[in-house]
């Protein structure tokens, strides 16, 4: 299933699936024309390739001009993207690719003022699964745009064992070994904890990865004190600009961030629509 083209074929049937009034009533005959994005701000691109499938989809035989790739730094003015077709198909695609274009690329913006904060930092910036229902590829791939990493995609690519497995088990200890019964041993386990004595039952347990939420900067350096290597170590829980270099001084290997997709903005930008010829 490519479900790409079918999270675009959503926002297509969303938007014009039973029609278009007011451009119908415009064209009643074909006609072609020529669309450009352009940028209102300054931005990082992602997206573009999304942008060309949902005008592919509504007018296979248009032709599509980016003049930027994901991650590329666009500049206010700039036009991105380059759109020659039907006119109607063009007027039905402009919104949704818009949408598309702006929310990721206004996730690849903020993902990459993270990045860019933690240019001299040895630690890896990752995403969660705080995506919007649907768009969770679409929106990682935002984040790779961005420069950052992805955590795991879904439930099924990652063993975390958090606090409600921890309370249906009965303990971390038990969780663990119920885990380990059944998984692969390829698949690491990664748990979470919130206290000293649960980072100890972790380590004890022979897990291969720790995440520390919502620890002070206190906690997680004595947590990354104890761990001495034996995991991997990951913070989460209050991330943001402000806290990302503090976090990272506490010795963490990874820092894992929803806000890079719940918390980003979308980009301002606006598509001019030409017709060919005067009818």
């Amino acid at each position: 299933m490519n479900t790409i083209e079918n999270i675009i074929k959503l926002a297509l049937f969303e938007d014009s699936g039973l029609g278009d009034i007011t451009a119908e009533c415009i064209l009643p005959e074909p006609l072609s024309g020529k669309g450009v994005i352009i940028a209102k701000e300054s931005f990082i691109l992602a997206g573009i390739n999304v942008a060309k499938t949902v005008f592919k989809l509504l007018a296979p035989d248009c032709d599509t001009s980016s003049f930027f790739l994901d991650g590329d730094c666009v500049k206010k003015g700039e036009i991105v993207f380059e759109v020659q077709g039907d006119l109607l198909s063009l007027l039905k695609g402009e919104r949704v690719a818009l949408n598309f274009l702006q929310r990721l690329s206004g996730i690849a913006t903020l993902t990459r003022s993270y990045v860019d904060e933690m240019k001299s930092l040895k630690v890896r910036l990752t995403d969660t699964r705080k995506t919007t229902p649907g768009l969770r590829s679409l929106e990682k791939e935002a984040v790779r745009a961005g420069g950052a990493y992805n955590h795991r995609m879904s439930l099924y690519d990652g063993i975390l064992i958090k606090d409600n497995h921890i309370a249906v088990a009965g303990s971390i200890t038990k969780a663990v070994s119920l885990v380990k019964k059944r998984a692969s041993h390829l698949m690491k386990i990664e748990v979470e904890v919130s206290t000293l004595d649960e980072v100890k039952e972790a380590v004890n347990a022979g897990v291969e990865v720790i995440m520390l939420d919502n620890m002070d900067y206190d906690q997680m350096s004595a947590a990354v004190n104890y761990i001495d290597k034996r995991a991997v170590v990951e913070a989460s829980g209050n991330v943001s600009l402000k806290t990302l270099n503090k976090i990272a001084a506490t010795g963490v290997d990874v820092i894992s961030c929803g806000a890079l997709t719940h918390q980003a903005r979308s980009i301002d930008l606006s598509m001019q629509i030409k017709a060919y010829g005067i009818r």
